[in-house]
């Protein structure tokens, strides 16, 4: 595949994830449930979409805040190997890196975070050279980044005025109250890449449609990620939508941050809008092959590959 390389600025938290596949059930006070098998891998939506980009051949930057702890430095290192440039991350001894356990079944996943340093990065830690030295600035977590989340619309503005790009996956909010604060951050954001349950909740609507037209604001592109059933966008007013791709599904943590970066990957390179819907497909259901959400991601071959047998 030909491609105009863009510099993509991935701009959020660092945690490790760690993973229990094949529960027996739900874990209930008081008893104990056995999982088939349990993996330490780099986790939080925004280290598996910079390193499913890095995976699909990207170049990408890196800004976060982490501990100078154990699973900080493994987080730093798993960055470095996947080929992301993490020059401006510093380990501080303050702080304590966060950690997700993932409690994961082929159909669904629940997750416990302790958020530590990821609540300490601010609007402001992102200096204007690390702008300048990217085309796209990508966002995640927008309710656990709890220092971030109040200039995070000013971020996306200066990235605008830069020249930059923007896109925001805004995670789901812990507390559920979710907040019009983040309705009117896309003012400042092209792409929007919520699942369909973050959707319905950011804005209030009972039904897919209602929901994706309440946020047309004439810049914001919204791509909803709907897990087996694909995803959808509106297109000239009505929806177009990709399904997933039968992939025999070992575990589904990071899809949604891979469908991201397959997206991200095909948009960046002016791909129809079919054409990225399918790609962020592609990538998401080829995550699923592997414990965690970076073990397995999709090279571009794989992703091409696949698209061209569903053809």
């Amino acid at each position: 595949m030909s491609s105009a390389a863009k510099r993509v600025l991935v701009v959020g938290e660092i945690n490790v994830d760690l993973v229990f596949k094949g529960l027996g059930g739900a874990p209930t006070p008081g008893q104990e449930v056995l999982a088939d098998d349990v993996l330490m891998t780099p986790g939080s939506s925004s280290m598996i979409c910079a390193m499913g980009l890095a995976r699909l051949g990207d170049a990408v930057t890196f800004h976060g805040k982490l501990g100078d702890d154990a699973w900080g430095h493994y987080c730093l290192g798993a960055l470095r190997g996947a080929g992301i440039d993490t020059d401006s991350l510093r380990p501080d001894a303050s702080l304590r890196t966060g950690v997700t356990v993932s409690l994961s079944s082929q159909q669904d996943r629940a997750l416990v975070t302790y958020a530590g340093a990821i609540a300490d990065l601010r609007a402001e830690d992102v200096g204007d050279a690390l702008l300048a030295q990217a085309d796209h600035l990508h966002v995640s977590s927008f309710y656990l980044q709890e220092a971030l989340r109040p200039r995070c619309k000013v971020l996306f503005e200066r990235a605008r005025a830069a020249g930059l790009t923007t896109s925001l996956d805004p995670g789901f909010d812990p507390r559920r109250i979710w907040g019009v604060d983040l309705i009117d951050t896309l003012q400042a954001v092209d792409l929007f890449l919520p699942n369909e349950d973050e959707l319905l909740a950011v804005t209030g609507r009972d039904s897919l449609a209602d929901a994706l037209h309440t946020l047309a604001n004439g810049r914001t592109r919204t791509v909803v990620k709907r897990g087996r059933l694909g995803c959808v966008t509106l297109d000239g007013g009505g929806l177009l939508s990709a399904p997933a791709y039968d992939i025999d599904a070992v575990d589904s943590t990071g899809a949604g941050d891979s469908f991201d970066a397959g997206f991200l990957h095909a948009w960046l390179r002016d791909m129809p809008l079919l054409e990225c819907i399918r790609w962020g497909s592609a990538c998401g259901s080829l995550s699923t092959r592997g414990i965690g959400g970076t073990t397995r991601q999709a090279t571009e071959a794989e992703a091409i590959a696949l698209l061209a047998a569903s053809a």
